[in-house]
């Protein structure tokens, strides 16, 4: 059951409607590298792996039947290429984040989970830090031996979910067209002022729903507001819109590039204003209705 009737429009349908990646007994050499295959997208975000990257010494294991999945996640997760990828071009707790959900399917509950973390990574170093989810109870609960860890929290379970994991997960999870690795938010914390603050994280759509999916938010934790101008007399009563934008070029040397803008306009000042956004150099991230 969806976690929510509104799921079709976040981008959880496919979650919800797909099955487990599960390696059974007596597996054959092709269910083994459908199994691979779900492991690289699940533990490497998404993100593209080229042939020369795979991990085929690895892969041969598990193949031949001498590794079962959770060995295969625990040596993609301990690869140089995870590391290349997520942990030296990240911040810490960046890494954090990411080790959360492509381990565990979930992101952290709370900053007390991050910080266990950071100091088991500094006391006893990077591996061991893998291994403390792979080895946890919620993993061997939820994924066992077998199954390839998938972002469970996208759907209801009722099974130790919290309703904070689902906003929370929306911060790092981005969609099927994008990777961790892609996104405009690039290597800062998703969740750093959340967890500190122990609010819930607001929702905003996956690449694919259409609503909002490039959008930044904004480091002060506000959003600006401006517009660009205001309606006239005759459409006073029109409908307002909401122009999110990612980024715009100042007109001043050296160029700087500013996030997170937001403009409510008119319906007939839409496109004029859409035409003045682009010639400012900006990415408009969403448009939706403001009232």
């Amino acid at each position: 059951m969806p976690i929510t009737t509104a799921a079709s429009r976040l981008g959880t349908t496919a979650f919800d409607e797909a099955a487990l990646v599960e390696l059974r007994p007596n597996w054959t050499p092709e269910e083994a590298k459908i199994v691979i295959q779900a492991v690289y997208r699940q533990v490497l975000g998404n993100d593209y792996l080229m042939q020369a990257e795979r991990l085929t010494s690895l892969e041969s294991l598990l193949v031949d039947r001498q590794i079962m999945v959770r060995d295969f996640v625990r040596g993609v997760a301990k690869s140089e290429l995870y590391r290349q990828k997520f942990l030296y071009p990240h911040f810490q707790t960046r890494v954090i984040e990411l080790n959360f959900k492509h381990l565990l399917g979930r992101a952290p509950y709370d900053e007390a989970e991050v910080i266990e973390h950071l100091d088991r990574y500094q006391d006893e170093g990077f591996e061991a830090d893998i291994d403390s989810y792979i080895d946890s109870e919620e993993y061997d609960t939820k994924f066992g031996d077998a199954i390839v860890p998938y972002y469970r929290d996208l759907v209801t379970t009722g099974q130790g979910q919290r309703t904070v994991g689902f906003t929370r997960l929306f911060r790092l999870y981005r969609g099927f067209a994008t990777s961790d690795r892609s996104q405009i938010g690039g290597q800062s914390s998703r969740l750093a002022t959340d967890l500190a603050s122990n609010r819930a994280s607001a929702i905003v759509a996956a690449a694919g729903s259409g609503e909002g999916w490039s959008y930044k938010a904004s480091t002060q934790g506000t959003t600006p507001q401006r517009a660009f101008g205001r309606s006239s007399e005759g459409t006073s009563l029109s409908r307002l819109y909401r122009i999110e934008v990612s980024a715009i070029s100042l007109p001043r040397y050296p160029k700087v590039r500013r996030s997170n803008k937001e403009f409510i306009v008119p319906y007939d000042q839409l496109s004029s204003t859409l035409q003045q956004i682009n010639r400012m150099g900006g990415k408009v991230a969403s448009v939706t209705l403001a009232q």
